[in-house]
Parts: C-alpha cells; sequence; structure tokens
C-alpha cells in the first residue's frame, strides 16, 4: 500500500450531508469479478449526464477543481451500505484524503483498511476550509499526517488521528502488514507458548 505522509494538492468541496455510498460508487459498478473502471463510476450520477457526457456544474469536473485529490465533505459522509468499492473508486480517481466532520463507521473502516486517510475536523472549522477551496485560488492544500496538520494559504488546522491508522498510513501497511510489523513478538511469544505447553506440540 502507498504510504502517506505528506501529500499536497487540490482540494474540492462536497458540503451535502449524508452523502451515501449509492452515490459515491452506484449499483451498477459492483457487478465485476475485479476491481478495474471503479474510478468511472466513483459519482457517477453526479459526474455524467444521461447522454454520457461531462456534468459541468459537477465540482470534479469543474476546470479548477479537476484532478483535485483531495475532497472537502459534509456531516455522515459514507453512510449506507457497506461496499468497499466506493473506496476503491476513489483510490483509483486518486483522492488521498477526505475531510469531513464526521464518517459513516464502515465506511471509515474501509478508507484505513485501503489508504486513504480520514480527518475529522470541528464543524466551525470545516466550513472555514471549505470556504477557502471553493475559490480557484486559494484551493490548493497540503495535508501532512507525520506533522498531524492541513495547510492552505496562511492558515494551519491541526488534527487529530488514531495512533493505529497514522502507523499504518505513513508506512503503507495494510492489515496483514501491520501484522507482520510484530513478527518478532508473535515469534518470541509462540517459543514461550510451546516451552511451557510442550504437550501442545505433541
Amino acid at each position: 500500500m502507498e504510504a502517506f505522509k505528506s501529500i499536497s494538492g487540490i482540494a474540492a468541496p462536497m458540503m451535502a450531508a449524508n452523502i451515501d455510498t449509492d452515490v459515491i460508487m452506484p449499483k451498477q459498478f459492483l457487478k465485476g469479478i475485479d476491481r478495474q473502471g471503479l474510478d468511472k463510476g466513483l459519482f457517477y450520477d453526479l459526474r455524467f449526464n444521461k447522454d454520457g457526457s461531462d456534468n459541468s456544474d459537477f465540482i470534479l469536473n469543474k476546470a479548477g477543481w479537476k484532478g483535485a485529490c483531495f475532497l472537502i465533505v459534509g456531516p455522515n459522509f459514507g453512510c449506507g451500505s457497506s461496499r468497499e468499492h466506493a473506496v476503491w473508486g476513489m483510490k483509483q480517481l486518486g483522492i488521498k484524503a477526505i475531510i469531513g466532520t464526521s464518517f459513516a463507521g464502515i465506511f471509515n473502516d474501509n478508507c484505513q483498511r485501503n489508504g486513504v486517510l480520514t480527518i475529522c475536523l470541528e464543524e466551525d472549522k470545516l466550513n472555514q476550509l471549505a470556504d477557502t477551496v471553493k475559490k480557484t485560488d486559494s484551493n490548493f492544500i497540503q495535508v501532512d499526517l507525520v506533522e498531524q496538520k492541513i495547510s492552505v494559504a496562511t492558515t494551519v488546522y491541526p488534527f487529530n488521528v488514531d495512533e493505529m491508522k497514522k502507523r499504518m498510513l505513513v508506512n503503507g501497511l495494510d492489515a496483514i502488514g501491520l501484522t507482520l510489523s510484530f513478527s518478532s513478538e508473535i515469534k518470541k511469544f509462540e517459543e514461550q507458548y510451546y516451552a511451557a505447553s510442550p504437550w501442545y506440540l505433541t
């Protein structure tokens, strides 16, 4: 998994509340037997018109926000059904982090396991950040996970993050990689356990 330490890029505001996983990744994109093409499915009904052309009113299609790698989102983002495809699609489209006030639990877990950083800010600070990135001359931000801060222009927004999440993302570890990082401790426990219970091996 790609490590996340400090990343700079364009941030796009999507401040509607309760954007659910069916909006993020519509059900017709769940039929494949692999993860290919999920970037096209991301926000499909918002990004595209019925004839398949780009919806020019959607933020990620607007010139100043094309190629955004950060989303500034409204409360309870990622609610609805549990579909990991939503996070896979975000990764394929290049989304590195999502910044909001709250996230649906399973969606938040899926982000962590797939290398997408979720950041919670207080509502007033999030609204201030969203207002800033609504302007094309101030929508370029830096997210520093090591220092736990978001920088835009002359403003810095500190944020808290779970220590395990931080360790996994900074070191590019998925759940298996995190477990293997404790392999020496696991081996030591195994040796002590079998030494105390030799009958277990017979």
